[in-house]
């Protein structure tokens, strides 16, 4: 009478779109301190790979990455990158 119950399956989870890379990039030059900034403008630059002064980064050109920099956008320089 003892039924070993089988564990139920596991779902696979949903699989996102890919987003097309549209493979512009951008680079992203730090031109103003993040010290004295608030904490979420200095996780920004962070996030962005900036953390010393004129350090620069090449990032590719997605609305996350603008949306970032936007956001700190006083603290840093935008270039388009060939």
């Amino acid at each position: 009478m003892s039924e070993a119950k089988k564990p139920a399956a596991k779902k696979a989870a949903p699989k996102k779109a890919a987003k097309a890379a549209s493979g512009k990039m951008l680079k992203v030059t730090q031109i103003a301190s993040g010290a004295g900034r608030i904490q979420a403008q200095h996780a920004t630059l962070k996030g962005l790979g900036l953390n010393k002064l004129n350090r620069s980064k090449l990032l590719q050109d997605s609305p996350e990455v603008r949306g970032m920099i936007n956001a700190v956008k006083h603290l840093v320089k935008v270039e388009e990158a060939a």
